[in-house]
């Protein structure tokens, strides 16, 4: 059969359990703060987001290696068949754009 408990005992644990509530209903107060929401929202887009960067770097980085490669050999050397006519297109598109620069001005 269990201990009768005193009355200091009981007072002593109605105490414990009163600071033990307070403290549970003090972080359900700030966990359900809108501030605290907001944090947490921003934080998991920010992280969302440079997830997001860190796979687009990834991947740019990629198609760059993979366009530098076709323009070298396998001995490293810039393959001229291929960097002619993409030289010639880029010269192009820049006579383009001054022509049409030029037309807006005048």
């Amino acid at each position: 059969m269990p201990e009768a408990r005193t009355p200091a005992q009981i007072e002593a644990d109605i105490i414990r359990r009163r600071e033990q509530l307070a403290e549970t209903l003090d972080e359900i107060g700030v966990r359900v703060h809108p501030k605290t929401i907001i944090g947490d929202a921003k934080a998991r887009v920010a992280s969302s987001v440079e997830q997001a960067a860190g796979r687009a770097v990834f991947a740019v980085n990629r198609v760059v290696t993979d366009v530098k490669a076709g323009f070298r050999g396998d001995d490293g050397a810039p393959r001229v068949e291929r960097l002619v006519p993409v030289a010639l297109v880029a010269v192009g598109l820049v006579g383009l754009l001054v022509v049409s620069a030029r037309r807006r001005r005048g």
